[in-house]
């Protein structure tokens, strides 16, 4: 069976527009990964394509390979046993007369592949027709329901679907491999997505699609939420804040003035496990997002309050020690809430021994999109999507703040380079976070990313320079460089510090290794701890590389 699917999509939100988002997948043997990656790279960088696409021994996909199996010596079901295709219209023309009819609601059970957080905010609803809900946390959980629930399956007529597609390959070869009474398998061929654009109005499907990018989820012409707070109950099912289970780390829904209420979330799963949330006490630590309504200045603190109880290392006497509260900086044209998202995992491994505490930059960006001619439009448009507020610490000269809450075309083709021209707006940010500290409490330590890390080590350098005693025990200094602003007059900067980031050409495409390395080396060498790792433009949560960033922290404590 091809299990290709290749669709091209105008515009991020699926209506009319210039944009083109190229989805696909194969199911194959891939002799050398390696090689095939290597070819991608290659052509999708002359191209000058951006996005993801994974390669395994199994496959290839542009959006999410996927296992079944959480085992990986376990053998996968034969892709070509896979469920029968339908199409988004024969999907529905079979619900339909399903629903209309009485005597078949027995004969046909609809199983949603996706995984519980997927499912909360959409999924088909037909009349007569039982549709089950796995609720499970990951994919490679599905086959432990499917071997659970096989009485419910036996014998009927199963119509599986899924995102796109993809997971509903594996899933139903599963199914159908385990014989007599499970042959009569299904899937929507292109997944909801397809089923979408098929139908606008949303035909049986109810809710959002929960997409893998900056869309986060495509709706109908319906517009009704399924979702509900997590906290109050309320309708609710915008997953943007990326708010996590405290306990598995899995999105839950929480509307936005429930976002303050607690520090940790229990999702419903780890709930029915007899999973609690930490209580709220008086005796409690705050975190202080500054919410701005200017392009500069701290004003209108929000608070989220932080449970003193929570786990912490312990001293050889057996005293609690106290975590090391560190400020965190955004990189250019993000925020703090899309940090704090791309951090999480940072954050739960560092969670016994250090409170990330996030703040957006004082300078607001412009909404900019990079314009791309297609010979299919005649005039290219702006991203319909809602945009994000997006900030820096340093801007480059005659740059225009967003006042008007729209998308703009950027002037020139994207330069990996731009941050050696972003020379202005250090003395607003320098004062703004002075103002920020002082009104936010004593911190052990800052963090910067990219940007971030350029102004915190601008940050300290000033601090030297003018009152000779840091705010910061330590600071951390993860993909940055030296800033284009001042000088350093020749005196290393008196910090504890650990620089982390990409080890060789290559590996980072936004800030080389030289320059990360420059940055290095305007602080104290006898206390500089320097982690390269193979990881890109990120912050690497995995093994040597946490074990290095742990043992750093754990000097301070």
């Amino acid at each position: 069976m091809d299990a290709t699917r290749q669709q091209g999509q105008r515009r991020g939100d699926g209506g009319g527009g210039r944009f083109g988002v190229l989805l696909y997948y194969r199911y194959a043997v891939v002799p050398d990964a390696a090689a095939l990656a290597a070819f991608y790279e290659a052509h999708c960088r002359g191209l000058a394509l951006v996005g993801r696409v994974r390669v395994g021994p199994d496959g290839v996909n542009a959006t999410e390979l996927v296992t079944l199996c959480s085992n990986p010596t376990s053998a996968p079901p034969e892709i070509s046993s896979a469920g029968r295709h339908l199409s988004a219209a024969e999907f529905h023309s079979v619900l339909r007369n399903v629903a209309l009819s009485s005597e078949e609601k027995n004969e046909v059970v609809v199983v949603d592949a996706r995984n519980v957080y997927e499912t909360r905010i959409g999924k088909f609803n037909v009349p007569n027709v039982e549709t089950l809900d796995p609720e499970i946390r990951q994919y490679s959980d599905l086959p432990s329901w499917i071997d659970e629930h096989t009485e419910k399956l036996r014998g009927k007529s199963i119509l599986m679907y899924c995102t796109g597609g993809i997971r509903c390959e594996m899933a139903s070869a599963y199914i159908r491999s385990k014989g007599e009474g499970f042959e009569n398998v299904f899937q929507l061929y292109g997944g909801i997505q397809r089923y979408l654009e098929q139908f606008p109005d949303g035909g049986y499907f109810e809710g959002k699609n929960f997409v893998f990018d900056h869309r986060i989820s495509v709706g109908s012409l319906k517009e009704n939420i399924l979702g509900a707070c997590l906290i109050c109950g309320s309708s609710y099912d915008d997953y943007s804040s990326r708010c996590r289970c405290s306990h598995c780390r899995m999105l839950v829904l929480v509307c936005p003035s429930c976002q303050d209420s607690t520090k940790e979330y229990v999702c419903e799963l780890c709930q029915k496990n007899g999973k609690e949330p930490c209580q709220i006490s008086t005796g409690q630590d705050c975190e202080i997002q500054t919410v701005l309504s200017e392009p500069s200045g701290f004003e209108k603190p929000s608070i989220s309050n932080h449970d003193m109880t929570s786990k912490v290392p312990w001293s050889n006497d057996g005293e609690q020690l106290k975590k090391l509260r560190i400020l965190c900086l955004h990189g250019f044209r993000q925020n703090a809430s899309n940090f704090k998202g791309r951090t999480s995992a940072l954050a739960k491994k560092l969670k016994h021994i250090a409170e990330l505490i996030f703040i957006d930059a004082p300078h607001e960006l412009s909404f900019v999109y990079q314009p791309i001619q297609s010979h299919c439009y005649d005039k290219p448009s702006p991203p319909s999507a809602t945009p994000k507020r997006k900030f820096a610490w340093l801007i480059a000269p005659n740059s225009s703040c967003n006042t008007e809450q729209d998308w703009k075309a950027a002037d020139a083709p994207f330069n990996p380079l731009q941050y050696q021209q972003q020379t202005e707006g250090f003395e607003e940010s320098y004062t703004y976070l002075e103002n920020a500290i002082s009104q936010m409490g004593s911190f052990e330590g800052i963090l910067g990313f990219s940007q971030g890390a350029a102004m915190a080590a601008l940050f300290c350098r000033q601090q030297q320079k003018t009152s000779r005693a840091p705010k910061f025990q330590f600071g951390m200094f993860c993909s940055g460089y030296p800033a284009p602003v001042g000088d350093f007059d020749g005196e290393p900067i008196k910090l504890p510090s650990l620089h982390c980031f990409g080890n060789g050409e290559g590996h980072d495409r936004q800030i080389a290794n030289r320059a990360s390395a420059k940055l290095a080396g305007l602080f104290q060498r006898d206390c500089c701890t320097v982690v390269e790792h193979d990881m890109g433009h990120i912050i690497p949560t995995r093994s040597p590389y946490i074990d290095q960033i742990k043992g750093f922290l754990s000097s301070f404590l």
